[in-house]
C-alpha cells in the first residue's frame, strides 16, 4: 500500500475483518484432528479386525494412511480456504481514502475517496456487538453505499474515518460536494449522521 500512496497521503490504520469467521474452521480443525487420532488409535488396537474378520494386521498402515488422507482432505477443503480468504482481506484507511482488498489469487479492490463520503453508518448484529465489530456503510451520494463488513473495533474505526474527513483540506470537500450535487449548498454534519442545509 505504501508504494501506491498519493503525494502527502498517510496511512492511518490497516486491519483485517473481524476473525469471528474463523471460529467454525477452528472448531472443525479440532474436531477432525480428535476424530482422526481416535480412529488411528482404534485401528492400531485392532478394531477393524474385530468388526471384519477378513481385515488382517497387514492392513493397518493402509487404513491409517486412508484415515490421515481423509482428514487432510477435509481440512484442506473446508478450513484452509476460509483462513486464506480472511488473511487476504485487508482494510486500509489513509488520510484521503478508504481501500478494501479481498482475495489472493483473484483480487478485488474497492476504493472510496473520503472527500466523497457524506454519511457514515454502523450496523451491528448481537454477535458483532458482543465482539465490538460491525458493518460500516459509507454513503457517497450514489444510489448504493459502500458497505465494509465485519470491521473490528467498529466505533474506533468510524472515529478514525470521521477524523480523517475533518482533517481533509477544505478545497477537496468543496470540490467533491460540487461534483456530487452540482453546487456547494450543503455542509457536512458527519457526527450527527446527517446534513444541514445552509
Amino acid at each position: 500500500m505504501r508504494k501506491e500512496l498519493f503525494p502527502g497521503e498517510q496511512v492511518i490504520v490497516i486491519t483485517r475483518p473481524q476473525p469471528r469467521t474463523l471460529i467454525a474452521p477452528a472448531l472443525l480443525f479440532i474436531l477432525v484432528s480428535a476424530l482422526t487420532a481416535f480412529a488411528c488409535a482404534w485401528i492400531v488396537k485392532g478394531g477393524p479386525a474385530k468388526l471384519v474378520p477378513l481385515v488382517t494386521p497387514d492392513w493397518t498402515p493402509w487404513l491409517i494412511g486412508s484415515c490421515l488422507a481423509l482428514a487432510a482432505w477435509l481440512l484442506l477443503a473446508s478450513c484452509l480456504p476460509k483462513v486464506v480468504t480472511w488473511h487476504a482481506s485487508r482494510y486500509t484507511l489513509t488520510s484521503r481514502r478508504f481501500v478494501a482488498r479481498y482475495g489472493m489469487l483473484r483480487r478485488r479492490d474497492q476504493q472510496v475517496p473520503l472527500a466523497a463520503v457524506r454519511n457514515v453508518f454502523i450496523e451491528q448484529t448481537l454477535i458483532q456487538r458482543a465482539l465490538r465489530s460491525g458493518n460500516i456503510s459509507l454513503d457517497t451520494g450514489y444510489p448504493s453505499s459502500t458497505v465494509i463488513p465485519d470491521v473490528p473495533e467498529v466505533m474506533t474505526f468510524r472515529n478514525f474515518i470521521l477524523d480523517a474527513i475533518d482533517e481533509l483540506p477544505e478545497g477537496e470537500l468543496l470540490e467533491a460536494d460540487d461534483t456530487m450535487h452540482g453546487s456547494g449548498e450543503w455542509t457536512l454534519d458527519m457526527r450527527e449522521g446527517g446534513r444541514d442545509e445552509r
